[in-house]
C-alpha cells in the first residue's frame, strides 16, 4: 500500500479512498502483546500528564512539545471513559523504520502510530510530510492513540488486557468515534453497497480477514457500528462494557451484561439499519438505558432475505 502524506485531509461527506488509507495511520493495529522498549541512551522522559510521559531523542525536542499539548488536550475528552490505572509512555520515533521495528509491522507505509496497555509508538510528527505535522493532526492522533490505551487500562491489567477479545469494531470504532475521525472513513452510504455487493462478506465479524484486502470499509463499518451503539445505549452502555470486563469477563459477555443483548443481535440490527437504509431520513436517536435492543426506525421496505 503506498504512502499517504497525514498532511491531506479530506472534509467531504463521502470521503475519497486516499482519505481512507490516511486514517489507516491513525487506526491500523493498535493491541498487540508484544514487548516494549525505549530510545535507548541519549533519549529525555518527562512527565506530560497524569501517568502520562514522553520519550524523545534531541532532535524531537519540538515533537515532544507538540506532544505535551495534545496530551493536555486530549485528557478531559477522555475521562468520559474512566481514568489511567497505569503509566503510559509515548516513545517518539525518529523516523519511520523505528517505529516500524517497535510495532513489529515491516511494510506498513501508512502507519504513524501505534498503541498499547502501557506504550504508545509515535513517529516523530517532524517527518510525517516535508513540512511536519500541524498540532491539530497531533491532536487528533494522540487522542485516538490515548483511547485505545485508556480502553485496555480500564478494561484489564497489564497481563491481561490482550485476553479480553475485544473486537476490532469495537476497539478502533471507540477511539475514532472518541477523536471524531467520522469525516475520514467511508460513509454509511458506501457500507450499504458493500453489503450489497459482497452479501456474504462481513467487516465486523470477518475484520481480520478482509482487513488486508478491505480496510477502508472495515473501518468505517467500525466507526459507524460504534456510533449507532452509542446513539441507541447512550456512553453509560460504554462504561458499562469496560467496568464488566475489568471485573473479570471477556468482552463478549461483559458487553451481553451492559448493554442488554449479546454482541451478535447488536451486530444484526445494526446490518439490518444500514441494509435498509434506515439512516436516510431516521429520526435522531436518544440515548437510552440498556434494553433489549429493537430494529431502529427505517422507511418501509420489503423484508431481507
Amino acid at each position: 500500500m503506498s504512502q499517504v502524506s497525514p498532511a491531506a485531509r479530506c472534509r467531504h461527506d463521502r470521503p475519497g479512498w486516499a482519505a481512507v488509507l490516511l486514517v489507516l495511520g491513525l487506526l491500523v493495529g493498535c493491541a498487540s502483546p508484544r514487548g516494549t522498549r525505549g530510545l535507548g541512551a541519549g533519549a529525555t522522559r518527562e512527565p506530560v500528564g497524569p501517568r502520562i510521559d514522553v520519550e524523545y531523542q534531541p532532535r524531537d525536542a519540538e515533537a515532544a512539545r507538540q506532544v505535551r499539548l495534545a496530551v493536555e488536550r486530549a485528557l478531559p475528552r477522555l475521562q468520559r471513559w474512566g481514568t489511567f490505572d497505569d503509566t503510559v509512555t509515548i516513545v517518539v520515533h525518529p523516523n519511520h523504520a523505528s517505529l516500524e521495528r517497535a510495532a513489529n509491522r515491516p511494510g506498513h507505509d501508512f502507519l504513524r502510530a501505534w498503541a498499547r496497555y502501557e506504550q504508545i509508538e509515535l513517529q516523530s510528527p517532524r517527518t510525517w510530510s516535508s513540512r511536519g505535522a500541524s498540532q491539530g493532526q497531533v491532536d487528533e492522533l494522540l487522542l485516538h492513540e490515548l483511547t485505545h490505551s485508556l480502553m485496555y487500562q480500564v478494561a484489564s491489567d497489564r497481563l491481561g488486557w490482550t485476553r479480553k477479545r475485544i473486537p476490532l469494531w469495537f476497539r478502533e470504532g471507540m477511539a475514532s468515534y472518541t477523536a471524531e475521525q467520522g469525516y475520514r472513513v467511508s460513509s454509511l452510504d458506501d457500507l450499504e453497497q458493500y453489503w450489497r455487493k459482497h452479501p456474504h462478506a462481513d467487516p465486523l465479524s470477518q475484520a481480520d480477514a478482509l482487513y488486508q484486502a478491505e480496510s477502508g470499509v472495515v473501518y468505517g463499518a467500525a466507526h459507524h457500528a460504534f456510533t449507532f451503539l452509542v446513539r441507541r445505549y447512550g456512553e453509560d452502555a460504554i462504561r458499562g462494557v469496560l467496568d464488566a470486563m475489568g471485573r473479570g469477563p471477556d468482552f463478549d459477555r461483559a458487553f451481553q451484561q451492559a448493554v442488554g443483548v449479546p454482541q451478535e443481535r447488536f451486530l444484526q440490527d445494526f446490518r439490518r439499519y444500514v441494509r435498509l437504509r434506515g439512516f436516510k431520513g431516521a429520526r435522531q436517536l436518544h440515548p437510552l438505558r440498556p434494553r433489549p435492543a429493537m430494529p431502529l426506525p427505517v422507511a418501509p421496505l420489503p423484508t431481507l432475505q
